[in-house]
């Protein structure tokens, strides 16, 4: 059963979603219908035609006959709001239409072709050229060589001409040693060096913020270098930080892990050119945390991804790494649920510990999907903290005044169980759960 705040976390945006309540009326739809597999319905438009609208219940994917550009669009949230406040309205187990049929009929054939094609061995390939082979490696390590020699010797000058002048700096500055990775073929460490850029004058401790980035990127710098003498799911962290990335065809191929996750929340950014969206899970048994990434380019929709305050049973594949987090959802079985707690962390203490086991095994984590039980949001000193039961806080992002101001609302002062990013500094909400249901929460600064 879907809830409204899970619905309004699948819109592309706040227009969208305004549009879809707008459509949540038993006038607007001349059919509504479910079954085990699917949410259909017709939607009278403008047009002397109702547009035929279907939701896959499994994952949620959309169909509409509309023009729209977005995804999904209003007439799919808008058929899930109206599911969500009147369910009674949707005749339950009624014959498939055509129309809904084919579509979930080529929907699970291109599933099984995928999942084919992750099992079958890989298809013969023309030998390659050692020679030619030898040289693309070889001029490949030696762009990466020279753009991390720059970038190791812009580190130690601006240490050398001292942090304070850090804000003094052009922004082009910053923006020429991340060409100059982005050439190199270390685009992961071009982005850190532009999100460097940021934190000068950003706030009390900012020196000290900017000094620990720098001394990891020092690290990754270091790392690269030894990469040859790495055990392999290190090198893997290592590469992955330097921006490069495998191939989802080899990822699929790897072992899985299958367990009932819960889908803690989700966030999108804009990112350079890019908006990427994250969607933290976390396994009810393994107790592993695992991170699904989305991109889109330009004005493109991001597809939605599993509904935040859901779980479901689903074998997820890790990217190698020594502490795996981001991952692929390999096969998912059933239909999703709404939860009624967060599996997580009882304490912010215990929270803590599981950054401190990630960046142990990964020093260039930057953040992590955590859950806490128990915890209060309180103000101090004009910023807003989570606070445990144990007396512990943690501040939360300055951008989540909001969120903050829903929490102490909704738990009318009480404990709450909440979903959030942690990056070392300060939380980033991204839901909560009150009275055993789930709430999505505004974390501000989305994209």
């Amino acid at each position: 059963m879907w809830t409204a705040d899970q619905v309004f976390a699948m819109a592309p945006d706040p227009a969208s979603a305004r549009a879809g309540q707008g459509l949540a009326t038993p006038r607007k739809w001349v059919l509504l219908a479910r079954d085990a597999r699917a949410l259909w319905g017709e939607c009278q438009g403008s047009g002397s035609k109702p547009y035929q609208v279907i939701v896959d219940a499994a994952e949620p994917a959309f169909r509409c006959t509309c023009p729209s550009r977005k995804f999904p669009c209003k007439h799919g949230l808008g058929l899930l709001f109206l599911y969500a406040s009147q369910p009674d309205l949707v005749t339950e187990e009624a014959a498939e239409p055509e129309w809904v049929a084919a579509w979930l009929a080529m929907r699970e054939a291109r599933a099984e072709k995928k999942v084919e094609k992750a099992a079958a061995p890989p298809a013969p390939e023309r030998a390659p050229d050692p020679e030619a082979q030898a040289k693309r490696a070889a001029k490949r390590e030696e762009r990466v060589r020279a753009g991390l020699d720059d970038l190791e010797q812009w580190l130690h000058d601006g240490v050398r001409q001292g942090l304070a002048t850090a804000g003094q700096r052009p922004r082009a500055d910053w923006e020429r040693v991340a060409a100059r990775l982005v050439d190199a073929q270390a685009a992961g460490a071009a982005r850190r060096v532009r999100e460097l850029a940021a934190l000068p004058d950003s706030g009390e401790g900012w020196p000290g913020r900017l000094l620990e980035r720098m001394a990891r990127l020092q690290l990754l710098v270091d790392a690269a270098r030894r990469m040859d003498a790495m055990p392999e799911p290190v090198a893997a962290d290592v590469r992955t930080a330097l921006g490069w990335t495998a191939r989802q065809e080899e990822v699929l191929a790897l072992p899985g892990e299958r367990d009932t996750w819960t889908v803690l929340g989700t966030r999108a950014e804009a990112e350079d050119r890019l908006r990427v969206q994250r969607t933290w899970l976390r396994g009810e048994g393994t107790g592993r945390t695992a991170l699904l990434l989305a991109f889109a380019a330009g004005g493109q929709p991001l597809e939605p991804g599993p509904a935040p305050g859901s779980r479901f049973d689903a074998e997820l594949v890790f990217y190698p790494g020594a502490h795996p987090l981001r991952a692929l959802l390999r096969e998912r079985t059933g239909a999703p649920e709404p939860v009624s707690t967060l599996p997580g962390a009882a304490t912010l203490d215990d929270a803590l510990g599981e950054w401190s086991a990630a960046l142990c095994r990964n020093p260039w984590t930057e953040r992590l999907g955590v859950a806490v039980h128990g915890v209060t949001p309180v103000r101090d000193g004009g910023r807003w903290l989570l606070r445990d039961e144990a007396g512990d806080a943690l501040p939360l992002a300055r951008a989540a005044d909001d969120a903050a101001w829903m929490l102490l609302a909704a738990g009318g002062g009480r404990p709450v169980q909440v979903a959030a990013e942690w990056d070392g500094v300060e939380l980033v909400p991204l839901g909560a759960v009150v009275d055993g249901r789930y709430a999505v929460l505004p974390s501000g600064g989305a994209a």
